[in-house]
């Protein structure tokens, strides 16, 4: 029987912050205009698509074979800890968590976000699911920046404002490229297995080195857009408090470390995330006062 520390593993709690920080951002950008329960709903779209996705994508790995002898977090399929039924049922628990609370969302504030949201289920099914799952053939990063950057910021911000602004538009590129970074790094890590396995991500297309290269640019990026919003406000220059994290991952990066090493820089990208995040958001919340 799986126990729940078992589930919880399976759900990789250490990617939640991808989910959670453009949610913090989308509402901070939003300032006094924010609402309380409309964050409270966009919070359990977003953590409910994120733990549907790391269970949709452990059941459709797991039955593919994918995940046999993985290095990183706990597969419940692949390991056996859990049958692929249960683990399907679990995403779909997940994803109709996130459903729910998002037409709660919609009905409170516009009917438009219903639309989207029923996009970022799809995207998340067909991710590593269905007959020609995208998350083979290289579009992971792709659907991740829609998504968890564009779409997540975005969508929170609407659903407090009713209309977006230029700042938060830059904002969710940068939330959208350092969920981007999350993903190269998981990727990175499984280059190998996948490329064994026939998945084609986008580091088994260009190869570990171009990997590295790529990820560095993600997570340096993120402070480019801060310094675009610093005409706005010099509180902005706040986000380059998590200057000391990404130089110290990307010099990891670069002297080429691999296997498990790559797990804690999974960590400590997670954190980059989230102290950028939060200082954009006091950066924002500073400038409106």
């Amino acid at each position: 029987m799986t126990t729940s520390e078992e589930w919880i593993a399976g759900a990789r709690p250490k990617t939640l912050a991808a989910a959670i920080a453009p949610v913090l951002v989308g509402t901070a950008f939003a300032g006094y205009n924010a609402n309380t329960l409309n964050f409270l709903l966009a919070l359990i779209v977003g953590v409910g698509l994120q733990v549907g996705v790391n269970y949709a994508n452990d059941y459709s790995d797991g039955i593919k074979g994918t995940d046999k002898d993985r290095i990183g977090p706990m597969r419940l399929v692949g390991s056996g800890a859990a049958t692929p039924e249960a683990v399907k049922r679990a995403a779909f628990i997940a994803i109709g968590v996130a459903a729910i609370a998002g037409v709660l969302l919609a009905a409170r504030t516009n009917w438009l976000l219903l639309g989207v949201g029923a996009l970022a289920i799809v995207a998340a099914w067909t991710y590593t699911g269905g007959p020609k799952p995208y998350g083979y053939f290289a579009l992971g990063e792709v659907s991740v920046f829609i998504f968890f950057g564009l779409v997540a910021t975005l969508g929170t911000y609407f659903s407090h404002v009713g209309s977006l602004s230029p700042q938060v538009i830059l904002a969710s590129f940068a939330m959208g490229l350092l969920a981007c970074a999350i993903l190269v790094l998981n990727n990175l890590r499984d280059l190998e297995k996948d490329k064994s396995a026939g998945k084609i991500t986008l580091a088994v297309k260009i190869g570990d080195t171009q990997t590295r290269k790529f990820f560095q640019g993600l997570i340096f990026a993120p402070l480019l857009v801060a310094l675009a919003l610093v005409p706005t406000s010099f509180f902005f220059l706040l986000a380059f408090l998590a200057l000391p994290q990404i130089l110290k991952v990307a010099s990891a990066i670069r002297s080429g470390v691999s296997g498990n090493a790559l797990i804690e820089l999974l960590e400590r990208t997670g954190k980059i995330q989230i102290i950028y995040s939060l200082a954009l958001s006091l950066a924002m919340l500073l400038y409106a006062r």
